[in-house]
């Protein structure tokens, strides 16, 4: 039997922990003891990839005698810093190896995938278009015209005749001259077609066609009502994120999809509402231009870890 994947959380908590695990071994002076702690008692995930780390790092962090031995006939500058490296290689041995087995071997191994925060572009070889959103991997079988979506989201627009293929965990899409997108999620597959026609087979219920405009969410055992789709959400293929009076949680949920490393807010800002185009390619700018027009403070205390708070007397 296969031993079931890891849960949106749990994957979550592992990144978070390496983060963590990475700080800490960096020796850095202004490491927050305190907020690790916050971090950890806030969820039994978040202390359970944080056991799971210390645990790897326990394995991993003898540093072998040979590399000890090399150092001391070594000026106190140069034992430093071979010692520095030396201890760096042993805290990244386990912090890859705890992400490798929280994130699936395949997505690593695709043959197109996208890191966080990047859309790349392709022509498949009877030109039509593929394009992945951030934190995406798909692979190909272009002998029997057939795309297999494992990770994140995608947009295919189909040239000729001959129908394309995309293969999800839920079901099978297929798209005949035209555009459609394709959001993977935890439980279901987003179909959205601009152009052209698709059909959905799950893999359990009736096939189902979609027309330009129409939108529909699947899972294995079938198809949700189809519904009609606001083209703004698809923005992204341009570098785009649109809100239009949306719950500044919801658009928060969103953004963290582009970037590297932990964003969290307070729970007082998830009904504040947002409107407005943000380019993607830079998030931290649109982090400043959410707290010039809202209520909002960002915290930064790296790149890779940022909180946001309600802005104290705010009106």
């Amino acid at each position: 039997m296969n031993r079931p994947g890891p849960t949106p959380e749990a994957r979550d908590a592992a990144r978070a922990a390496a983060h963590w695990l990475t700080l800490l071994e960096s020796a850095d002076a202004a490491f927050d003891t305190a907020a690790l702690q916050r971090w950890r008692d806030s969820s039994l995930h978040h202390e359970a990839a944080w056991q799971k780390a210390l645990r790897l790092r326990q394995r991993f962090a003898a540093v072998p005698a040979s590399v000890g031995m090399a150092t001391l006939d070594r000026p106190a500058m140069a034992r430093r810093a071979v010692l520095k490296r030396a201890l760096g290689v042993a805290a990244l041995v386990p912090t890859a190896w705890l992400l490798g087995r929280e994130l699936p071997l395949d997505v690593w191994r695709a043959d197109l995938h996208t890191a966080t925060g990047e859309q790349r572009r392709w022509s498949l070889a009877d030109g039509s278009a593929l394009q992945l959103n951030t934190d995406s991997a798909v692979n190909l079988d272009l002998a029997t015209r057939r795309l297999i979506l494992l990770r994140g989201e995608m947009a295919l627009k189909v040239v000729g005749d001959a129908p394309l293929s995309i293969q999800s965990p839920y079901g099978l899409i297929s798209v005949s001259r035209g555009e459609a997108c394709l959001r993977l999620s935890e439980h279901e597959c987003r179909v959205s077609v601009l152009s052209g026609a698709a059909q959905v087979q799950p893999l359990r219920g009736p096939l189902l066609g979609l027309e330009p405009g129409q939108q529909v969410d699947f899972q294995a055992t079938g198809a949700g009502s189809v519904r009609r789709f606001d083209m703004l959400q698809l923005g992204w293929r341009d570098g785009v994120l649109t809100a239009q009076d949306q719950p500044l949680g919801d658009f928060l949920r969103d953004l963290a999809r582009y970037r590297p490393g932990v964003l969290r807010w307070d729970e007082a800002l998830e009904s504040l509402r947002v409107t407005g185009s943000f380019r993607l390619e830079n998030t931290d700018r649109i982090l400043a231009l959410l707290s010039a027009s809202l209520p909002m403070d960002v915290h930064l205390r790296t790149r890779y870890w940022v909180t946001l708070t309600l802005r104290k007397n705010s009106a």
